[in-house]
């Protein structure tokens, strides 16, 4: 099964496809105090409501890029019903292949998106020369509360390195030359609701696609990956928003 149709399918009823929620995303977005004009940009755009609430609250010039063809439509229709004056685009591409200017933006996000560009430090490092200096920096990254169990990353096909401790990105963030502000865990509640809208998503399109091949490996890898969250996952891997300035 395609990687992207999956995800565009498992993650149909979400409207921010990380383990937040909008209230907390607010609440984020609230802390940024950006002045009107600012330019952002954000690479694993997904439905693009990160962006669209920056141009909703600040009037932020923008540019999300994604390779998923499934989320890339939907950001694109959300900015046209919501802002359509907005200096806004989304572009449906790999945003490694599409790096932006270095020090040309006020704000570099990337949230839950890491893999674009090798990994946490990779990220932060790509982030950290394209924003301005005194510019912000956003990054949704995982993070270990304990050590899995080896069970767990048998079964997920996780490996070990796979993320840090929440302290170990924070010096991992220090060693990249960035100035941590504040940093969001994200709640169970919202880790609930982020992995049970795909099991959700999941049973409703094969009830309704009975003709779509690849029904069988859609149910069999969303309710395998419930059933991981349930046994190990939900008190194992966490989910952070971090908050870095890139120094002056």
């Amino acid at each position: 099964m395609d990687l992207w149709k999956y995800y565009g399918i498992t993650h149909a009823e979400h409207v921010v496809c990380n383990p937040t929620s909008i209230e907390r995303l607010d609440e984020v977005i609230e802390l940024l105090e950006l002045a009107p004009g600012a330019v952002a940009w954000e690479g694993g755009s997904g439905k693009g409501e990160f962006l669209i609430r920056l141009v909703e609250r600040y009037g932020v010039h923008g540019t999300g890029i994604d390779i998923s063809p499934y989320e890339v439509p939907v950001a694109r229709e959300r900015a046209a019903a919501r802002v359509p004056e907005a200096d806004l685009r989304f572009i449906e591409a790999d945003a490694a292949t599409q790096p932006a200017a270095s020090d040309s933006v006020d704000l570099a996000i990337c949230l839950g998106a890491s893999w674009i560009w090798g990994g946490y430090r990779g990220t932060l490092a790509e982030l950290r020369r394209i924003a301005r200096p005194g510019g912000l920096i956003v990054v949704g990254e995982p993070y270990w509360i304990h050590e899995p169990d080896p069970a767990y990353l048998a079964s997920s096909g996780m490996t070990a390195d796979l993320c840090s401790t929440m302290d170990g990105n924070l010096a991992i963030a220090r060693e990249e030359r960035l100035t941590p502000l504040y940093l969001q865990p994200s709640r169970l509640e919202d880790w609930d609701r982020y992995q049970f809208l795909q099991l959700r998503a999941a049973e409703r399109y094969a009830a309704s696609h009975r003709g779509d091949p690849d029904v069988a490996e859609l149910l069999e890898r969303a309710r395998k990956e419930s059933d991981e969250y349930l046994r190990w996952g939900r008190d194992t891997l966490g989910w952070g928003i971090y908050l870095f300035r890139r120094p002056a």
